[in-house]
C-alpha cells in the first residue's frame, strides 16, 4: 500500500503556521445545508472570522452510522431542505469568494460513488475544497480514491481509533495527507464532559507511526478539553457542540434573525476554544518538535 502523496494545500500550510506559532488548531465541523445552504455560508464565514483554522463541511446522508443524534438530526434537516453533494460543491465555490479558510468535505462514500470518483474529485478541486474525509472508507479499499484525489491536489484524511493497533495506525497514516484524524473514543459522535483517560496513550502511539499533524475529535466540546490537548495533539475537532448551537437557534423556525443568532453563537464558541488554544497548558513552545509536550 503506497503512502499518500504530499499535497501543498491550505490544510498543510495552516498546520505549518500553527506549528511555527506553537498553537493548537481548532477544526470546526458543521452539517452543510442545516437549515439551508445559504445559512451554512453565513456560518462558515462566522466560524472563519472567529478563528477556526479548518472547517469540515458535513455532506448530509440518509444513514449516518458514525454520527450521534445531534448530527443525525442535522443531516435529516439538511436533506429535507434539498441539500445534495452538488449543492455542497456550489457552497464551497461561494465560500471561496470571501474566505480562504481550509475546507474539508466530510462525507460517507455512497454520495461520492454515485457522483463518480473522477467527477467528484474534479468538482471538489475546481470549487476550492482542500481535502476529503470519508468516514466509511477503509485504507484497503481506497487505492483508486487516493490516486484520483491526489491527482486533483486534494488531501485524503482517514480516521484512526482507540481500537486500532500500531500496525493499523501506521497503515491509516500512510494513506493520509493533510492530517490524521484520531477518534478520541469508541462509539458515535457527540459532545462529552470529559476526555478518555486513554487518550494520551493513543496519541503517543499515533506519534510513533506518523509525522502528520494529528487532530482529535469525537467528544470535544469545551475549552477545558482544548487545554488538555495542548502539547499532545495538533488540533481539536469540534462538531456536535457546534451543530447543537445551530439546532437550538434555527430548528424551530429558521428565520433570518435565527440564522444570525446561530452565527453569533458559533462565533462565540470558537472564540472561547481559540482562547483556550492560545493560553495555559495548551500553549506549546514553537521551537519544540511537534508531538513533544511543552514543560
Amino acid at each position: 500500500m503506497s503512502a499518500a502523496p504530499l499535497n501543498s494545500t491550505r490544510i498543510s500550510k495552516r498546520f505549518a503556521e500553527l506549528r511555527a506559532q506553537g498553537e493548537l488548531g481548532i477544526v470546526a465541523y458543521i452539517t452543510a445545508g442545516d437549515p439551508t445552504l445559504d445559512a451554512t455560508l453565513k456560518f462558515v464565514v462566522a466560524l472563519a472570522e472567529a478563528g477556526a483554522d479548518v472547517i469540515e463541511l458535513g455532506v448530509p446522508f440518509s444513514d449516518p452510522l458514525a454520527d450521534g443524534p445531534t448530527i443525525q438530526r442535522a443531516s435529516e434537516r439538511a436533506l429535507k431542505s434539498g441539500t445534495t453533494l452538488s449543492g455542497v460543491m456550489d457552497l464551497v465555490r461561494r465560500i471561496r469568494q470571501s474566505s480562504q479558510v481550509p475546507l474539508v468535505l466530510f462525507s460517507y462514500y455512497n454520495p461520492i460513488l454515485q457522483m463518480g470518483l473522477e467527477k467528484f474529485a474534479a468538482a471538489a478541486s475546481s470549487a476550492g475544497a482542500d481535502g476529503v474525509l470519508v468516514t466509511d472508507l477503509t485504507p484497503e479499499e481506497s487505492e483508486d480514491y487516493r490516486r484520483i484525489l491526489a491527482a486533483h491536489h486534494l488531501d485524503t484524511i482517514f480516521l484512526g481509533a482507540p481500537t486500532s493497533t500500531d500496525e493499523r495506525l501506521a497503515k491509516i497514516a500512510a494513506c493520509s495527507s493533510g492530517f490524521l484524524y484520531l477518534i478520541s473514543r469508541t462509539g458515535v459522535t457527540g459532545a462529552k464532559d470529559a476526555l478518555p483517560d486513554e487518550l494520551p496513550a493513543l496519541l503517543r502511539r499515533a506519534r510513533s507511526v506518523t509525522k502528520l499533524p494529528i487532530a482529535v475529535g469525537f467528544g470535544i466540546s469545551l475549552p477545558g478539553h482544548v487545554s488538555l490537548l495542548g502539547g499532545l495533539a495538533d488540533a481539536a475537532v469540534v462538531g456536535s457542540a457546534l451543530v447543537a448551537e445551530v439546532e437550538k437557534a434555527t430548528a424551530g423556525d429558521p428565520t433570518p434573525a435565527a440564522i444570525d443568532a446561530a452565527s453569533a453563537a458559533l462565533a462565540s464558541r470558537v472564540r472561547a476554544l481559540k482562547d483556550a488554544a492560545r493560553r495555559g497548558i495548551s500553549r506549546r513552545e514553537a521551537p519544540l518538535h511537534q508531538g513533544k509536550v511543552a514543560p
